[in-house]
């Protein structure tokens, strides 16, 4: 196969998985309704994933900590990445063991009002399926984006949104641009309230 002709199989791959979570559009709304009524109340979003899908996390994080849209300022929005700092993932890793890492932090952190954002590939992570389990102890609404068959998260997760697909880094492309589609989402809406007061 030649160069040009292997580039343009994977973006037409990737292309063809992102109009298929067109087939999402009920689930995305209702996590960017979920995710604007937990800030407009005062909650705070809490989010995780492990590898890639934590650098996800922290970059969606920043962009509602620190600056979503360029020509957006804005105060800053509660969305909290569970990984914290080396400190304290290791502490944890150490002495509870490293399936604990966010569910203990989200533990310490969250309350009743708050919603807990999950970023998994394969839903089958130990430290993921143990924070969904902590989040249903704590009655705190959840939201996954997960890839393949959704493992054992898409059981436990309140509303989750699956990309079909087994290649990796497919599935990021789709969680990262849902990210910011939903994430855009909420900022408009918040920000529109922010006017009206």
């Amino acid at each position: 196969m030649k160069k040009n002709s292997l580039l343009l199989s994977e973006i037409n791959e990737s292309i063809k998985l992102k109009k298929r979570i067109l087939k999402l559009d009920i689930k995305i709304y209702e996590a960017i309704h979920k995710i604007y009524q937990t800030l407009n109340n005062g909650g705070k979003v809490f989010i995780c994933g492990n590898g890639g899908s934590a650098a996800d996390a922290q970059h969606l994080s920043a962009e509602f900590l620190i600056r979503l849209n360029p020509k957006i300022n804005r105060k800053p929005f509660p969305i909290i990445s569970l990984a914290m700092d080396t400190s304290t993932l290791t502490a944890c890793g150490n002495d509870y063991g490293f399936k604990f890492i966010f569910s203990r932090n989200l533990e310490a952190m969250a309350g009743k009002n708050d919603l807990l954002i999950t970023i998994s590939t394969s839903g089958k992570s130990k430290n993921i399926l143990e924070v969904l389990k902590q989040s249903k102890k704590m009655k705190i609404f959840s939201i996954s984006f997960l890839g393949g068959s959704g493992g054992d998260a898409k059981k436990l997760t309140n509303l989750n949104l699956l990309v079909p697909h087994r290649n990796v880094a497919r599935v990021q492309e789709c969680h990262i641009f849902l990210g910011h589609f939903i994430l855009n989402e909420v900022e408009k809406k918040l920000l529109k309230k922010i006017k009206k007061k």
